[in-house]
């Protein structure tokens, strides 16, 4: 499947608008930030013809060396001389949480494009400087995750939109571990501001719920911090004790402007938790049930029950499968030459750093969710083909 998509996208170098061919060039993108994500951005973004990957910087020069090696990148560069360099259009910002927002607004100001990792900030009061840096720049900013532009997700979302389970009444979402502190390399910020798993893992599940269901208008939850200090156990940490800083257990209720209500768990202090990780979305209507994949990953099956058959059905998957981490920062890459939104949106992004932080601060009140939202296409049918 990877050899075949590879070739499909070597072919796939020119979008149909309007029934008019426009050829898209490469974009020059500049990586910012080579920890642990890096790679799988690397190895995807050698997929897809629209972006060139001209330069790298870390704070840690040797570990951007090391990554410019690895992939064959030119430049190797300190953070500043990067968003500065004349050689790169767009920034991709891969650095940790809290300082998403300040490297994205040197970039803004530098007269460049961005696409984030997520989240967009730490804060909605971050993120809204981002938003209006933006809009005074007329720069497009792309947030993660992109994993709602797999198959997975646009699968489900066009089955809701056929009809399939008739009108949507209600939905559970539910990501339960034990945390990151027994396999990542360096999970100490996933325990400060910023992190936790509704700051880590909740953007997978909102970007997915906004994309499948529309606006979130509504949402109150409860938040704490279950387990500190926690003890890393992989190495090169192993044994170091890291305080909590941030929740790291959330259960929270939300309600769209479509009328669906429902539920979102987001949870380090559940180890060994028995729900479907497989299938951890649920979304029930008027005439079926619908099991959407991880939104952690592009390609899951769709699963299908219609009312009364008691039976389930895999969906055949309407948009392409084989996707990874760049297919966001490609759309991008296209949107600015096409003149239009990409998909991973600094909007939809504002929207779930928003209803985040109404989950952290709720404290079992309702908090209301005023950020517009328009949900963006659905993916084309053709690989590494955007429009």
């Amino acid at each position: 499947m990877v050899v075949a998509f590879r070739e499909l996208c070597k072919a796939a170098t020119v979008v149909t608008l309007g029934g008019m061919s426009n050829a898209l060039r490469p974009v020059r993108v500049g990586v910012l930030g080579c920890g642990n994500i890096s790679d799988q951005y690397f190895e995807n973004a050698t997929n897809l013809n629209v972006i060139d990957m001209v330069a790298v910087a870390d704070l840690k020069r040797d570990v951007a060396a090391a990554q410019a090696a690895k992939y064959g990148v030119k430049s190797v560069l300190m953070p500043d001389e990067l968003i500065a360099s004349d050689d790169v259009e767009v920034v991709l910002n891969l650095t940790i949480p809290h300082v998403h927002v300040e490297t994205m607004l040197k970039t803004l100001d530098a007269g460049k494009h961005t696409f984030c990792e997520k989240p967009l900030g730490v804060d909605r009061e971050e993120g809204r400087k981002v938003l209006e840096k933006a809009e005074q720049t007329g720069l497009l900013v792309g947030v993660a995750p992109d994993t709602v532009l797999g198959s997975g997700i646009q699968t489900a979302r066009k089955a809701i939109d056929d009809g399939m389970i008739g009108t949507p009444t209600a939905v559970t979402a539910i990501m339960a571990g034990g945390g990151h502190e027994t396999w990542h390399p360096s999970p100490e910020f996933y325990y400060k501001p910023g992190g936790g798993p509704m700051f880590d893992m909740g953007p997978y599940y909102l970007t997915a719920l906004l994309q499948m269901l529309g606006a979130i208008t509504r949402v109150s939850g409860f938040a704490n911090i279950a387990i500190t200090p926690r003890t890393i156990t992989s190495e090169p940490l192993n044994g170091t004790k890291v305080d909590v800083e941030t929740p790291d257990h959330y259960v929270a209720i939300l309600q769209f402007a479509n009328g669906v209500t429902g539920t979102i768990v987001q949870s380090f202090a559940m180890p060994g938790s028995p729900h479907d990780a497989a299938h951890p979305i649920v979304i029930t209507g008027t005439e079926g049930v619908l099991k959407v994949p991880d939104p952690n990953s592009f390609d899951g099956d769709v699963h299908l029950s219609e009312r009364g058959s008691g039976e389930w059905q895999t969906l055949s998957p309407v948009t392409p499968k084989g996707y990874g981490r760049s297919v966001g920062l490609a759309d991008l890459c296209a949107a600015i030459q096409q003149d239009r939104k990409p998909r991973c949106n600094i909007d939809q992004g504002f929207v779930v750093l928003d209803a985040m932080q109404g989950f952290r601060d709720s404290n079992g009140n309702a908090v209301e969710i005023t950020t517009p939202y328009d949900r963006p296409p659905l993916m084309p049918s053709e690989f590494g083909v955007f429009a």
